[in-house]
């Protein structure tokens, strides 16, 4: 398991189905990169709008949840925000999702991509909503091999000019506890964390201890791992390719 700052990268992507679905999963972690100075993208594959807790109006949450998300971002120092407008709640590993996350990453070309497992973690099935695992398997099939073959999505390049690229490194949050393989010491940036989730205020206001939650989470993964005493951290299953 390692414990070690992450391996020195210029670009990531991170691709999740939802507004907020970084922030809780990887929102510490995004921080640290951003502090290294990796340029970190994000790519929202819905806006969100068949989420939240009051009576907001339904056409009215997709573009509440997409500032929230931007807010959100910036907490983190990251500018670079495309969403693809897929149903929420309604999402597939179809074609046409594999093409967008493939269009994505020929356009952002990044080394590392960050995404949700596409398998289902029993332990806390919340964290394997239908939707984070259809975009985890879309983003999978676009970072391997969709993205990085010149004839698949032939219109990319011939329509968009955006040429293959190959992904280096491929990890995933919200995976299965047996696949976890990388724990990240988040601690100097767990506020900044914390910080972003409290902007997705239709997601989280309602929370009676939102910080606690957090931190308590966070703690007992560092202590699992066995980071030192009052240490928080971030899981991943990480994947290298050639």
């Amino acid at each position: 398991m390692s414990t070690t700052p992450d391996e020195p990268v210029r670009r990531a992507l991170v691709v999740v189905a939802h507004p907020d679905d970084v922030d809780f999963g990887a929102a510490a972690t995004v921080a640290s990169w951003v502090q290294a100075g990796i340029e970190v993208s994000y790519c929202l594959c819905t806006s969100g709008d068949a989420g939240g807790h009051d009576d907001t109006p339904r056409s009215e949450m997709g573009p509440l949840r997409e500032a929230e998300q931007h807010a959100a971002a910036a907490e983190l120092g990251v500018t670079d925000l495309r969403f693809l407008h897929h149903p929420d709640g309604r999402l597939t590993s179809s074609i046409e999702l594999r093409r967008d996350i493939s269009r994505e990453i020929r356009r952002v070309r990044p080394q590392r991509v960050l995404t949700q497992s596409p398998e289902i973690w029993w332990e806390r099935l919340g964290a394997s909503h239908p939707d984070h695992r259809a975009v985890g398997e879309a983003a999978v099939a676009a970072v391997y091999p969709d993205a990085r073959n010149p004839f698949a999505h032939p219109e990319l390049l011939a329509e968009e000019g955006l040429d293959a690229w190959t992904v280096r490194e491929l990890w995933m949050m919200g995976a299965p506890s047996e696949r976890v393989n990388h724990v990240v010491d988040v601690t100097a940036t767990i506020d900044r964390k914390i910080a972003a989730l409290r902007a997705h205020k239709s997601q989280t206001a309602h929370m009676d201890d939102l910080e606690g939650l957090i931190r308590t989470m966070s703690g007992q993964l560092a202590r699992r791992f066995e980071l030192p005493d009052g240490a928080f951290a971030e899981i991943f299953q990480t994947v290298e390719l050639r």
